[in-house]
Order: C-alpha cells, then sequence, then structure tokens
C-alpha cells in the first residue's frame, strides 16, 4: 500500500488539497482533525496537567493553549511530547484499516511532515505550495490571526521553497480551485500508473 505525504505551511490550502485527493478515492488521514479530536479526548487531561487552565468543558481550550505557548518557548516541545505519540498511535489504526481492505494508496495529511522526521513514514511526498501574498492574505483573514502569531507559526515550519525542493510532486494552490483539482487528479492518476508498473515493490 502506497502512503502518500501531503503537507504544506499555513493557508497554503493543504486541507483543501486532501478532499481532493479524498474526491478521488484515495483514503485520508488528516492529522489535524486527529489533533482535535484528542483534544476533545484522551489528550484533554494530560495537556491540561502540562499547561494548567487550558481544559474548558472537558475539552482543550486552543485559544488558552496558544496563549500559553506564546509565552513559553519551550512549550512547544511539551505539548509535542503528549500528542505526537497519540497522533502515531491513531496513524497506525488507519493504515491498519485500510492494509485489511486491501486498499492500493493512502494519504497521510501531516501539516509538519518534514519538521516531525515524518517523511521517513510515507512513500511520495506532495507539498501544496503558493505565492507568499496570496499565504499572508488567506492567513491574516483568519479569525484571531495577527501578524505576531502568522510570524510564530511560520517560524516553527520548514521555509516553503525547502519543503517544494524535497517534494515528489507540488501542487501549485494559488490559481483556480479547477486547476487544483486537476492536478491532484493528475497526481493519483500517475501514482497508480507507478503503482501498476512496479515501481514502488516495498509500498
Amino acid at each position: 500500500m502506497l502512503r502518500i505525504g501531503l503537507t504544506g505551511s499555513i493557508g497554503m490550502g493543504k486541507s483543501t488539497m486532501a478532499k481532493f485527493f479524498a474526491e478521488a478515492g484515495v483514503p485520508v488521514n488528516d492529522s489535524d482533525a486527529v489533533v482535535h479530536d484528542l483534544y476533545a479526548g484522551e489528550a484533554a487531561p494530560l495537556v491540561d496537567a502540562a499547561f494548567p487552565g487550558t481544559l474548558k468543558n472537558g475539552a482543550v481550550d486552543r485559544q488558552e493553549l496558544g496563549r500559553q505557548l506564546a509565552g513559553s518557548p519551550d512549550g512547544f516541545k511539551r505539548l509535542e511530547a503528549i500528542v505526537h505519540p497519540l497522533v502515531r498511535k491513531r496513524e497506525a489504526e488507519f493504515i491498519e484499516r485500510e492494509q485489511q481492505r486491501s486498499t492500493d494508496m493512502v494519504l497521510l495529511d501531516i501539516p509538519l511532515l518534514f519538521e516531525t522526521g515524518a517523511e521517513s513514514r510515507v512513500d511520495v511526498i506532495v507539498v501544496v505550495s503558493c505565492d507568499p501574498q496570496i499565504q499572508r492574505e488567506r492567513v491574516l483573514a483568519r479569525s484571531g490571526m495577527t501578524v505576531e502569531k502568522f510570524n510564530m507559526i511560520l517560524a516553527r515550519q520548514t521555509p516553503d521553497a525547502e519543503k517544494r525542493a524535497r517534494a515528489d510532486y507540488v501542487i501549485d494552490s494559488g490559481h483556480s480551485i479547477e486547476t487544483a483539482r486537476k492536478r491532484v487528479a493528475e497526481i493519483v492518476s500517475d501514482l497508480r500508473r507507478r503503482l501498476a508498473s512496479g515501481e514502488f515493490l516495498n509500498a
């Protein structure tokens, strides 16, 4: 089973591209969605123990967590030590389910793919990218986003140019939705062709 790693910096349109892969018949494991689920479940008490006051109505208050992280340079490492093993466990369960179904390929949507060394867990890397100005406009239009917050997030992410250089495929999301959807379909078609030719013998 081929494992496709999808990544891209904030505001690049990664979540939309993941939906297009799903439309093309590729099962998707969304790390962000898994984290949201964990924050409302098994990770909530663990996060609150490390960051007191972040638990509200039984779930992690992401705004309060973000506020505490902004004032704690080592906070991200503490948070990742709690969350990443749980995310990896869910990912492994997803992969096992799809292998049992004899699925030919799956998409692992991993925002911090390079930053966490997850490239070693995938066979192919797809990077979503766009012009930096388009990215900036998209992100700053989000509710509660500030320039400082945006810059803090960017500082933790591998530069876009490096991601593109390390990618097997790049999707430019700066054009129309239909152009991006067509690009995803092309990538899926090419990967199925490569699978059929035996190029990915270990997948």
